[in-house]
């Protein structure tokens, strides 16, 4: 089988890309795949160090208002497609899949107009306007949360409830020794903080203003600030206490997960999937400048089902941020229930999902 993927700008949208693709080849060594996103994007450094191959082409969003720049959008969205036509033709494929970000719009339009099969994943629970773009177009559409069904209006008939791949990958993950690696110790309650792979300024603020309680704690704190971030902290804060481990980046996250009591995070659709496979506790600051707000609506997905607490980043205070991580580090059998909950949402066969919607279609 050969199979195109497409999907760029953020994590959120190549991650899920590549975790499919490494299911699919631990089921069929022989499946071949081809990756196409631009040059801008983190899919531009990501993918190819992954060993998949790459081609990029030059596309840009919309603006949300008029603009003569969405002359040039037009434009480029046009050139686009007819490119993305020339690498779906010499490529080939059973079928093509588009994760998100503009430069799905050009590859899966063409894909579909080439009568090639289509799917689109939407990760997050509004979506994207590529994605509801496309849905006209594509045989089908993936889904991390039952609540995105309807943001497709007519063409929600095609909806199929998968989950994220990305949380097949970590489901099965069990508790290590990784926290050594953090200069913690193993088997005791530990809260990891972090605001995505670049930081988030103001968890990190809240953080920082934290550190002489959280000196005072029984449990230790694991806290990621961001590569930008990290020489700032730690001047301010000079050296860290016992309990407490600042580092700028985790590349080992899912393995960290599976380590931790609570996480306190942004609320991203890869990070949901991966603490709801783990059934993790989280503590939830969505980001306000995200398109449509869609990082709140992921999180009410999981608080009103009591598996994850939340907290508006316009009341987030150094109290608010203290109070909500002791309520829970306090309280193992609220953790555990929490817990519970979030094991039920979590989607653990996320990528053989998909892959079924993929053989049901070529």
């Amino acid at each position: 089988m050969k199979v195109l993927l497409s999907g760029g700008g953020t994590g959120g949208h190549i991650y899920p890309a590549l975790a499919l693709m490494r299911r699919l080849k631990s089921i069929d060594p022989t499946t071949e795949f081809l990756y196409v996103g631009t040059e801008r994007g983190l899919e531009s450094t990501i993918v190819p160090n992954a060993g998949v191959p790459f081609k990029a082409i030059k596309v840009e969003g919309f603006k949300r208002s008029l603009s003569l720049d969405n002359l040039k959008t037009v434009q480029l969205f046009l050139q686009g497609v007819f490119k993305a036509r020339k690498i779906v033709k010499e490529f080939a494929p059973d079928v093509v899949i588009g994760t998100g970000g503009y430069v799905c719009g050009p590859v899966v339009y063409a894909a579909a107009k080439l009568e090639i099969p289509t799917i689109i994943h939407e990760q997050n629970s509004i979506a994207g306007v590529t994605n509801k773009f496309l849905a006209r177009y594509v045989d089908k559409i993936a889904t991390c949360f039952e609540e995105a069904q309807s943001e497709f209006g007519k063409n929600s008939s095609k909806v199929v409830y998968t989950g994220n791949p990305r949380a097949q990958e970590v489901a099965g993950i069990q508790p290590s020794d990784a926290l050594k690696e953090y200069n913690l110790k193993p088997g005791v309650p530990t809260v990891l903080i972090f605001g995505g792979s670049r930081g988030a300024k103001a968890i990190n603020t809240s953080f920082v203003e934290a550190i002489p309680a959280f000196s005072k704690k029984d449990y230790q704190v694991l806290f990621a600030s961001g590569e930008v971030h990290y020489d700032t902290i730690v001047e301010q804060i000079g050296e860290a206490t016992e309990n407490i481990s600042i580092v700028p980046y985790i590349p080992n996250m899912p393995e960290i997960f599976a380590n931790v009591s609570v996480v306190v995070s942004r609320s991203g659709a890869t990070t949901l999937a991966e603490v709801t496979a783990l059934g993790l506790p989280s503590i939830l600051i969505p980001s306000p400048i995200v398109t449509n707000d869609h990082q709140t609506s992921n999180a009410n997905s999981l608080v009103k089902h009591d598996a994850a607490k939340m907290i508006a980043e316009k009341d987030l205070t150094t109290e608010t941020f203290i109070q909500t991580i002791d309520e829970l580090m306090s309280d193992p059998e609220k953790r555990i229930e929490m817990s519970r909950q979030a094991e039920k949402i979590g989607v653990p066969d996320a990528a053989d999902r998909l892959i079924q919607v993929i053989k049901d279609i070529i």
